[in-house]
């Protein structure tokens, strides 16, 4: 590397830490790789600062927005997530260390929502992953990010819920189970839900995946009963599931016709 780039660099690394301080070095460095990777140049403000993620934006290099999630590797509940993570299949071998369960628990949302796209549910695009950083799409106009659902409640409640219940529906369909949603972590992004925080997500072979669901559905439906809708979890929970078992036998019916032909 010329001694000038080398300079350069050096300064800018300097500078990022003591604007970030928040971070360990092994944030600091896994951040460097993927802005040499070209995904982004630089965070530029923060959007959440939690006890287990940082939430940033970050510009590109053609000035688009993105997100850049930074999940903390000493202050994380990695109790809590492996209680989570240690049921889903996909994760079987997974050893209880509190480094692998964060890493696997980074991989896992952004596996979730890959799975979720192809479901053609409505969350951000997962960009790419490293170590503990997730970089994703950034769901907003401008520099303003889309407001969580808890912050702003929808003019049309009855078509805002139907379609979280259509997105719910589509999510099982695929063999999935939000399992951590609520209106916390569903973004209103012009009258339309987007699902976010995705790392719970686990599959319906999970013993629990059931529970998740019910607990999905009560917290919406709590949420819309306190704004005037009038909803039943029973209800609800059935519609999901009759509608993902008849799209489940269109699909099967549909592909043994591919095959025949």
């Amino acid at each position: 590397m010329p001694k000038a780039r080398k300079e350069k660099f050096r300064e800018g690394r300097e500078k990022f830490k003591t604007m970030h301080n928040v971070f360990d070095e092994f944030a600091n460095r896994t951040i460097f790789k993927l802005i040499t990777e070209g995904h982004f140049r630089g965070l530029e403000s923060p959007i959440s600062i939690g006890k287990e993620s940082n939430v940033f934006s970050a510009l590109t290099k053609d000035n688009r927005r993105v997100i850049v999630k930074i999940y903390r590797l000493e202050t994380c509940d990695f109790n809590k997530m492996y209680d989570y993570i240690k049921n889903d299949p996909r994760y079987a071998n997974l050893k209880r260390k509190k480094r692998k369960v964060i890493l696997a628990w980074v991989q896992r949302e952004y596996r979730n929502l890959m799975e979720a796209r192809e479901a053609q549910v409505n969350v951000p695009i997962p960009i790419t992953f490293s170590n503990n950083v997730l970089v994703l799409e950034f769901v907003g106009r401008g520099d303003e990010i889309a407001p969580k659902l808890k912050d702003n409640i929808p003019e049309n409640k009855k078509q805002f819920f139907d379609k979280i219940i259509e997105n719910m529906g589509k999510l099982y369909e695929h063999g999935l189970v939000h399992a951590d949603l609520s209106a916390f972590n569903i973004l209103n992004f012009e009258e339309s839900p987007v699902f976010i925080d995705m790392s719970q997500a686990t599959t319906l072979n999970d013993p629990r995946a059931e529970e998740f669901l019910e607990r999905d559905v009560r917290n919406i439906c709590n949420f819309f009963s306190k704004h005037g809708l009038k909803v039943k979890e029973e209800i609800i929970i059935k519609k999901i599931k009759t509608h993902a078992k008849e799209e489940i036998i269109i699909k099967k019916i549909k592909t043994h016709a591919n095959n025949k032909e």
